[in-house]
């Protein structure tokens, strides 16, 4: 198991998690199109610090940029963007009739180097715990920062 990141903390920094429409399952495609949604828009609207696509939901640790001089680009636009393109194109990939997600999402604002830590740590391991993988970069549908080449994470 690799040691923990120390985090440079930089707010606003949130854990987000959103699920499927009544808990159905995405295939690998699908899950694969979710990823490279949340990738399109990476280091230019937001940072994504980890991210997981679960058969059935999705977790993140993601922070917004400045959209104007004192506004960040909301977590609503975000995942709109992201949910709006995916729902487009995962019907592309399997047999899906109607909504692709459920409205809304639980986000919550990080607000410690512990809690970013543990947040980071539960990201990680879900593809684990879920019995899907042994390692986390196992798992195709996981993707973290790079620690060695980013601000956000301090030498150890």
């Amino acid at each position: 198991m690799k040691k923990s990141p120390k985090f440079q903390f930089i707010e606003p920094t949130y854990f987000i998690t959103f699920v499927t429409w009544e808990r159905s399952e995405l295939t690998p495609e699908a899950r694969e199109i979710v990823l490279n949604s949340f990738l399109f828009f990476h280091k230019q609207r937001y940072q994504i610090l980890s991210v997981v696509i679960m058969p059935d939901h999705v977790h993140c640790l993601i922070v917004p940029f400045l959209k104007q001089e004192s506004e960040y680009w909301s977590i609503g636009s975000i995942l709109h963007s992201i949910k709006g393109y995916s729902a487009k194109e995962i019907p592309k990939v399997i047999k899906h009739i109607g909504k692709v997600w459920q409205d809304g999402r639980h986000e919550r604002l990080i607000k410690s180097q512990k809690e970013m830590i543990d947040v980071w740590e539960y990201i990680r391991q879900n593809p684990v715990k879920a019995e899907l993988v042994n390692q986390p970069e196992e798992y195709p549908f996981f993707w973290e920062l790079d620690r060695n080449s980013s601000p956000y994470f301090q030498n150890n």
